[in-house]
């Protein structure tokens, strides 16, 4: 009979290439997506949808309403339902029932699942006995006994990997990136859909010593905390509560295991580039030593840079004005002031080098904008609210600085940017 069936003759055909490969099958397996496939279509085949249309019926909805205990105790297959069921990265029918085809054949319980839907007559139901596998006894049989040979292979399998199964079969590159406790580890973060990518790595931060995060990879779990569906700040409010601890990380690559874009990440990466213009995926680690030299105070990354001076603008201190802001400081001829320049998770500090004494400090949300001289590559200027408590309103006075690069000069704006505008979050 199973001859007649197409689908159970391919499954037959993907057991005995899976076996060829001999010791335990993992993700690496070559044929195991394509059996993964191939019984998620047996299982769709002939599933009846409601009447009315209210949601569309996927095999989980049988598989979450199997009985669940055996004379009290919860059995192997009630325990990967469980574990489906309350899966968080998986967030719809088509997840958790992907997820729990990884937890059955690991755990050697989907022959069971299958016989304990035969012997549920009102789950039987959800089938069609004319164009389903699974409703018609001819066909059952074949594809049980299949499943009993399945059951009988070893699976290792990376069940943690399962962020992506919402949308694809084709999971993600997974690694563990473990850290020592650290105030800041460097690394930029965005939002998109609930998930959170690094856009950037930090020079000289904790992250770039590390040489493990590249910008475009996904911060799936922070210390088993998982990050599907987070929302804004959720990965730095999660840091805060582990300040002073080692923390691990479950990383999602952006790049595949043939070199290229991991294709699920697609549609993300371009609402990332949308908007984040300048965003480039970083192929690998930048080594340390290159680049401009920094100077390290109490672990933090500090800038070395010469203070030109500032003026008034009045009472608009939007990104216009830096055009004549940064001449008219030039115009003065101040005494440019060495000085260390620290762009920090809530402000900005400035510090004389030679003493370190603070001359000044400016929250983000006292900054108003940001921007460079197109005159000269190396200048760069911010605006801030010089008398945010004055009855007649807000003045602004312009600051003018000069870095020793056009790179560095574009990497302080950036993260001062960042930092003032909220729509990125630093950790």
């Amino acid at each position: 009979m199973a001859g007649k069936e197409p689908l159970l003759s391919a499954l037959k055909g993907g057991v005995l290439r899976l076996r060829e490969g001999g010791g335990p099958c993992t993700d690496a397996s070559p044929h195991l997506t394509s059996l993964c496939q191939l019984l998620e279509s047996i299982l769709r085949k002939g599933l009846r949808q409601p009447v009315w249309g209210f949601g569309k019926r996927d095999y989980w909805h049988w598989l979450e309403q199997l009985p669940t205990e055996d004379g009290g105790r919860p059995t192997p297959l009630a325990i990967s339902i469980q574990k489906a069921g309350s899966c968080e990265k998986a967030r719809t029918a088509q997840g958790r029932g992907r997820y729990f085809l990884r937890l059955a054949l690991q755990g050697k319980v989907l022959a069971a699942a299958v016989r304990q839907l035969a012997q549920t007559p009102r789950l039987l139901e959800f089938y069609d006995p004319a164009s389903s596998i699974l409703g018609n006894e001819d066909l059952l049989e074949p594809f049980l006994s299949l499943l009993l040979v399945v059951t009988e292979m070893d699976f290792s399998l990376d069940l943690q990997n399962c962020s992506f199964l919402d949308e694809s079969w084709l999971l993600p590159v997974c690694i563990t990136y473990e850290t020592v406790p650290c105030r800041v580890l460097g690394m930029v973060l965005r939002y998109v859909d609930g998930r959170v990518f690094v856009t950037e790595v930090l020079p000289e931060s904790q992250a770039e010593v590390d040489e493990v995060v590249l910008a475009g990879d996904i911060l799936d779990e922070i210390n088993g905390c998982s990050l599907r569906n987070a929302y804004s700040g959720q990965a730095g409010a999660v840091l805060q509560k582990l300040k002073g601890q080692p923390l691990s990380f479950c990383l999602l690559r952006w790049r595949w295991h043939d070199g290229e874009v991991y294709e699920p990440l697609l549609p993300y990466l371009k609402v990332l580039k949308e908007k984040e213009p300048h965003f480039q995926l970083q192929r690998s680690p930048r080594r340390r030593g290159e680049g401009e030299p920094r100077r390290l105070q109490g672990g933090r990354l500090l800038y070395n840079l010469r203070y030109l001076g500032r003026t008034s603008v009045g009472k608009y201190g939007g990104k216009e004005v830096l055009d004549w802001a940064i001449p008219a400081v030039l115009e003065g001829h101040w005494a440019a002031r060495e000085v260390l320049f620290d762009v920090m998770e809530a402000e900005v500090l400035v510090q004389e080098k030679s003493s370190s004494k603070v001359l000044c400090r400016y929250p983000y949300p006292t900054i108003s904008c940001v921007g460079r001289c197109m005159d000269s590559s190396n200048l760069f200027a911010f605006c801030v609210a010089a008398s945010p408590e004055s009855p007649d309103g807000s003045t602004f006075d312009c600051l003018v600085f000069a870095s020793s690069s056009e790179q560095e000069c574009e990497e302080i704006i950036k993260r001062i940017a960042a930092g003032f505008k909220h729509t990125e979050w630093f950790v």
